[in-house]
C-alpha cells in the first residue's frame, strides 16, 4: 500500500524504537529545563546590569555587553518556550531527542556568535547556526522531501558563509589583527576599496540568512520542518542579519552601502507583501511574512536605525513564534470566495488620516524620530501607515458601535506606540556602547525616490491592483514557490 506522506507534519510519524520511547522524555525535559535554566540566568544578569550599570567585558576571544546579554535573553527565551512546546509535541516522533539536540547545539551557537570577538569564532558560530538549522528542516531523514529541504537550505547556507568569510577576513587582512573590536575601531585606516567590497560580503551574507529577494527560496522550502523548528527558525534564525548587520554597522556607514540596504530591504518588503495575498498554505503565507518582515528590518539598518532592527527582530520573533506555534488552529476546510474589495468611503478616509497623522506624531514625541529633516521621518512613516491600516480595520468593521470606532484606535496605537517606544528606548541604551547603531541619515534623492516608489507599491498592495494584471499574478505566484524537490516529490511505501 502506497501513501502520500509529503503534506504531513514529520511530527506525526512515530517511533517503534522503544529504547528512544523511554530515553526522549527524560532527555527532552532535560534540555527544556537546561534551556530554562538559561533563560533565567540571562534575565538575571540583564537585570542586574542595567541597574547595578555594570561594565562591558572585552576579552581577545569573547566579549559581554548590554547587546550580548539581551540577545542571550531573547534567544533562550525562545528556544525554551519552543522547546517546551516540542516536548510534547514531537512525544513520540523517531527523531524526538535529535530534534531536542539540534535545538539546544543551535541555541548555544547563537549565543557564541553575539560574543565571538574572535573572525575564526566569528565564522566557526555563524557556519554552525546554518549546519544545525538545516538539520533541523530536515530532522526526518527518512523524509525525502525533508533531506532534499535540507540539502537545498545547507546549500544557501554554506555560500552565506563564504560571503561573509571573505568579507571578515578581507577586513582582518587589512588591519593586521583576527579580533573584531580591534577591526572596527581601525576601519578609517583601510583602503576604500577593501571596505566596500567586504561591506559588500557582509550585505550578501545577512540577506542570505534572512531570505532577502532572490535568496528567499530557501525558506519556502524548509516548509518539511516540523512546527516547533519553523517558530524557531522564523523567530530567532532569520533574524541572524540584524545581529550581524548592527555588529558590522561602522563597516556599512564607511562603506556608504546603506542606501543599498534600503533598497533591497524596501523591495523585499513590499514583494513579499504581494506573495503573502497568493498563498493558500498557512505555513507558506507565515514564510512569506517573514520575508517582508526581514525587509522592513533590512530597510531599518539602510535608514541607519541599527537599534529599531533590533527592537524590530524581537518583536517580531515573539510574533512569528506565537503564530507557529497557533498555526493548527487557523487551518480550516472553507470554499474559494472572491476577495473583498477594498471601499473607502469619505469619512472612513479622513478618520484614518487623523489617527494615522496622530499615531505619527505620538511616535516622534516618545522616540525623538521623525523630528528632523532625516531619515528618521521613514520611521514615521511606516508607523503613520500601520496605525492608518489598524485604524482602517476598524472603522470598517459593521459589528462595532460608532462610539466603539471612535475609542478603540487612539487607545490601540496608544498602547502600541507607547509599548514599541519603551522597548525601542531600552534597546537603544543597552547598545550605548557600540559604535554607529543609531545614526540617521541626511535625507537623499535615492532615499525620497524610493520613499514614493514604496507608498506607490504598498497601495498598490492593499487595493489589490495586482489581480488585474495576469503577467504579474502569475510571476509573483512563481516567484513564491519553494523549490521543486522539497514538496510532492517522493512517496513513501509502508
Amino acid at each position: 500500500m502506497i501513501l502520500d506522506t509529503t503534506l504531513q507534519d514529520p511530527a506525526l510519524i512515530k517511533s517503534n524504537d522503544q529504547n528512544d520511547t523511554y530515553t526522549a522524555p527524560i532527555l527532552s525535559k532535560i534540555v527544556v529545563w537546561s534551556l530554562w535554566f538559561l533563560f533565567i540566568g540571562n534575565l538575571s544578569y540583564l537585570l542586574y546590569y542595567i541597574t547595578a550599570s555594570s561594565e562591558a567585558y572585552q576579552g581577545r576571544f569573547f566579549r559581554i555587553n548590554g547587546f550580548t546579554i539581551l540577545i542571550f535573553t531573547t534567544v533562550t527565551f525562545f528556544s525554551a518556550l519552543i522547546g517546551s512546546y516540542a516536548k510534547s509535541y514531537l512525544h513520540g516522533f523517531r527523531y524526538h531527542t535529535r530534534f531536542m539536540l539540534l535545538c539546544l547545539s543551535f541555541t548555544l551557537s547563537v549565543m557564541l556568535f553575539v560574543a565571538s570577538n574572535h573572525v575564526a569564532l566569528v565564522l566557526l558560530s555563524w557556519w554552525g547556526m546554518g549546519f544545525l538549522m538545516s538539520r533541523l528542516i530536515g530532522v526526518d531523514s527518512d523524509w525525502g522531501e525533508a533531506r532534499e529541504a535540507s540539502k537545498f537550505t545547507q546549500r544557501y547556507f554554506l555560500a552565506g558563509t563564504l560571503f561573509l568569510s571573505a568579507g571578515i577576513l578581507l577586513l582582518a587582512y587589512g588591519s593586521k589583527t583576527f579580533e573584531v573590536n580591534v577591526i572596527m575601531a581601525s576601519i578609517q585606516d583601510l583602503p576604500g576599496e577593501i571596505v566596500f567590497i567586504a561591506a559588500l560580503c557582509i550585505i550578501t551574507a545577512s540577506i542570505v540568512q534572512s531570505a532577502i529577494y532572490p535568496f528567499h527560496r530557501w525558506l519556502l522550502s524548509a516548509m518539511t520542518a516540523p512546527t516547533p523548528a519553523s517558530a524557531l527558525m522564523h523567530a530567532g534564525f532569520v533574524n541572524g542579519a540584524g545581529i550581524l548587520l548592527a555588529l558590522f554597522s561602522t563597516v556599512l556607514f564607511a562603506s556608504n552601502t546603506l542606501n543599498l540596504l534600503l533598497v533591497i530591504g524596501g523591495s523585499t518588503a513590499i514583494i513579499a507583501q504581494f506573495t503573502k495575498l497568493l498563498q493558500v498554505n498557512v505555513k507558506q503565507k507565515l514564510a512569506c511574512s517573514t520575508i517582508a518582515q526581514m525587509g522592513f528590518m533590512i530597510m531599518q539598518c539602510g535608514l541607519g536605525f541599527f537599534n529599531a532592527a533590533v527592537a524590530h527582530l524581537i518583536l517580531h520573533g515573539f510574533y512569528k513564534a506565537y503564530l507557529f506555534l497557533a498555526s493548527g488552529e487557523e487551518i480550516a476546510h472553507s470554499r474559494p470566495e472572491k476577495p473583498v474589495r477594498i471601499k473607502i468611503k469619505p469619512l472612513q478616509a479622513v478618520v484614518v488620516l487623523f489617527f494615522g497623522i496622530l499615531g505619527a506624531i505620538l511616535f516622534a514625541v516618545m522616540t525623538g524620530k521623525g523630528t528632523e529633516l532625516n531619515s528618521g521621518i521613514f520611521l514615521t512613516l511606516i508607523v503613520a501607515i500601520t496605525v492608518g491600516q489598524a485604524t482602517y480595520n476598524i472603522v470598517k468593521e459593521h459589528s462595532l458601535s460608532i462610539l466603539q470606532k471612535i475609542i478603540l484606535p487612539p487607545l490601540l496605537f496608544l498602547a502600541g506606540i507607547a509599548s514599541y517606544a519603551l522597548i525601542y528606548n531600552g534597546v537603544t541604551s543597552l547598545m550605548s556602547d557600540m559604535p554607529m547603531v543609531a545614526v540617521p541619515l541626511p535625507l537623499s534623492t535615492v532615499q525620497m525616490v524610493f520613499g514614493i516608489v514604496f507608498l506607490i507599491g504598498f497601495f498598490l498592495m492593499k487595493l489589490g491592483t495586482y489581480r488585474k494584471v495576469p503577467w504579474l499574478y502569475v510571476k509573483l505566484l512563481n516567484l513564491s514557490q519553494p523549490h521543486n524537490k522539497s514538496i510532492l516529490f517522493y512517496k513513501s511505501k509502508f
